[in-house]
């Protein structure tokens, strides 16, 4: 079956209803292909609240928010295919999809908004000795066997990694009459929000122990315990003399979270080391004319309401585009250096005018530092922040009128 849209939105999550959502708003005609039997992405699994106070200035719940965004689509003439998978994208933005119920699919696009959204860490990229036993899970899959499929993983529960998944799942199989030993994260910070911290583990006397991670994984056919060591501050490897076994029958995984970028990569799409995802300008146009990215498949977000202003922003440019395909050339680069791991956008095209927002995070723990904006000699802005931490991203508004050079991020501390 051949088809025809002004702007195809690969991914039915938030990012991409947003994204849909502007570009139809634009005038466009919009085509969302979707691989899971409904829309709502990863948020139909996410049932505590703490969704939507940017964005829509209250507390929802996942299905809340997603619920929201899919009222919205079925008032307009977007058309979501679901249950059908995407196989292929082509700089002529053509795009190769299979459905059960439409069978093969060549849609030719007059842009593309790729919101993919993102896939968690496993236990192969970790390699943690021992054997192969049931009960090891990535929280994400543990939170759906319990939010959606209604079944317990397990009872003693030792999650590694403090990533906002592992996190919320602490809590919700705490709540759930599981009893979780302990929370291991290898760096000396945590990777989620700090008010996920308070919530999910403070609240509930949930152990969390910095500098540590699983060294051993005990059990034949089920967990049955797990041996964790403490790490070295710098090289991050064990020390011996520290380890501790713990009974458990589930290890929870929240390990980090990859941008699912294989299409991307497939059809040349240049990409961010850093980030994982697309290097875009600030429009969110990938290097590939016509091609949008938003998201978490673009950088991994800690609230989905970032993510659903940044997937309006690439679904109003992708529409514009699709109106009038005139490619903007790449102008200036934003890099991040001293302390700031990445910055998005990492290009600004030679259309660039007023303000735009930069989003970025930091390396490391700052306390009392200040973000330094600078082009040339241009200071774009100079903010003082209480306090920047790895585990939350960043945001700052800098006017970017009149640029002659690359725009460069970094961190300022006193002495």
């Amino acid at each position: 079956m051949n088809r025809k849209a002004d702007v195809v939105v690969i991914g039915g999550g938030p990012a991409g209803l947003a994204a849909a959502l502007q570009a139809d708003a634009a005038g466009a005609s919009v085509l969302v292909l979707e691989r899971d039997k409904e829309p709502g992405g990863i948020l139909q699994q996410c049932i505590h609240n703490g969704f939507g106070l940017h964005y829509f200035g209250e507390e929802l719940t996942g299905p809340e928010y997603a619920g929201r965004f899919i009222d919205r689509v079925k008032q307009t003439g977007i058309e979501i295919l679901t249950d059908t998978m995407v196989l292929e994208f082509t700089a002529d933005r053509r795009v190769l999809a299979v459905s059960a119920e439409h069978g093969l699919l060549e849609i030719e696009a007059g842009a593309i908004v790729l919101a993919m959204g993102c896939r968690e860490r496993t236990r192969g990229a970790l390699s943690i000795p021992g054997t192969r036993p049931a009960g090891v899970f990535t929280a994400g899959c543990a939170q759906r066997l319990t939010n959606m499929e209604g079944y317990m993983p397990g009872r003693q529960v030792v999650i590694l990694g403090s990533g906002d998944i592992g996190l919320i799942m602490a809590r919700r199989m705490t709540w759930e009459g599981a009893k979780v030993m302990a929370v291991c994260e290898l760096m000396p910070y945590s990777s989620g929000l700090n008010r996920n911290i308070v919530q999910c583990l403070v609240d509930n006397d949930i152990p969390l122990k910095f500098n540590h991670t699983v060294v051993r994984i005990h059990g034949r056919e089920r967990v049955e315990a797990v041996t964790i060591s403490e790490v070295d501050v710098k090289t991050k490897r064990p020390i011996p003399g520290t380890e501790e076994t713990i009974p458990c029958d589930t290890l929870l995984l929240s390990v980090g979270l990859l941008p699912e970028n294989e299409l991307s990569i497939a059809a040349g799409v240049e990409m961010d080391s850093v980030t994982s995802g697309a290097v875009v300008d600030e429009e969110r146009q990938t290097s590939i004319p016509g091609v949008f990215a938003c998201g978490n498949v673009l950088h991994v977000h800690d609230l989905v309401d970032n993510v659903s202003h940044e997937a309006e922003l690439a679904g109003r440019s992708a529409a514009a585009f699709a109106k009038h395909p005139a490619p903007a050339a790449r102008a200036h680069r934003v890099i991040a250096e001293g302390g700031v791991r990445y910055a998005v956008p990492q290009m600004l095209s030679d259309k660039a005018e007023g303000k735009i927002d930069l989003y970025f995070r930091v390396g490391d723990v700052y306390r009392g530092a200040a973000l330094l904006v600078k082009s040339g000699e241009r200071t774009l802005l100079r903010r003082k922040k209480p306090i920047m931490t790895p585990g939350e991203m960043e945001k700052v508004t800098v006017d970017v009128t009149g640029l002659t050079d690359d725009v460069h991020l970094s961190i300022e501390t006193e002495g």
